[in-house]
């Protein structure tokens, strides 16, 4: 009997993707997640503002007949902090991800980065939104990404919403809520050091992982046995 089929665990998930890409870079994990018995939903946020990332989310949210693991990679991180206060939120799993504090935004975390961390290839705004410097994005994101598959995501990035690079977090969930994170231990936009420091603070259970910043896609296998981790965490813990 698969996992998620069994009596008590959460069955749940949905995964929240982060700044420049789309949902689509999740169906790897999602395949695993669906084979094991999970009911997995894919948000799609715009990345324009956190209070419309956060909305899209809740209404995926909202749309499960029961318990969920909460996901979110890299700025989705951010966008599971606030939202994961939902009381269908059973646990959250953060992927080589942001997880703020109150108060804090990605822009301040940026703003102090963590000793060693190289400078982002981050663009100057264009009207009003951010982009990577396509020439770099393979280096800075997907290092351990075929060519081909950086080229493609350098190629097709989506817009990150000065909005949603400022939005600032009000109630962190993670305070409440039990959680997990994926370390990505060649990360090249979000430094490991700092990836440490946050799942420190919101008391993660950590795996580390040797992948880049595109963890999530690189090594599917491997965040999808700490979402399963988690959902089987998160059902103990409500026993």
């Amino acid at each position: 009997m698969a996992e998620a089929e069994q009596e008590g665990n959460v069955k749940n998930v949905v995964l929240v993707h982060g700044a420049f890409v789309d949902g689509s870079g999740w169906r790897a994990v999602y395949d695993h997640l669906t084979k094991a018995g999970f009911r997995v939903t894919v948000a799609q946020i715009a990345t324009r503002s956190l209070a419309d990332d956060v909305a899209t989310t809740k209404r995926a949210i909202a749309a499960c007949d029961g318990p969920v693991v909460l996901v979110g990679h890299s700025y989705g991180g951010v966008v599971i902090t606030e939202a994961g206060t939902d009381p269908r939120v059973a646990a959250l799993v953060y992927v080589a991800a942001f997880a703020p504090d109150t108060g804090e935004s990605v822009a301040t975390l940026a703003a102090n980065p963590a000793p060693g961390a190289s400078g982002l290839p981050i663009l100057p705004p264009q009207a009003g939104a951010l982009f990577l410097d396509r020439q770099r994005f393979q280096e800075a994101f997907a290092a351990d990404l075929s060519d081909e598959s950086a080229a493609f995501l350098a190629d097709s990035q989506t817009p990150w919403g000065l909005e949603a690079f400022g939005g600032v977090i009000t109630e962190p969930a993670w305070k409440s809520r039990s959680s997990w994170y994926v370390v990505a231990e060649e990360d090249r936009m979000i430094s490991p050091d700092a990836q440490r420091a946050m799942s420190s603070r919101a008391g993660s259970s950590v795996v580390e992982v040797k992948a880049s910043h595109a963890v999530f896609m690189s090594q599917p296998a491997a965040v999808a046995a700490l979402i399963r981790r988690a959902a089987v965490g998160a059902a103990a813990i409500a026993r």
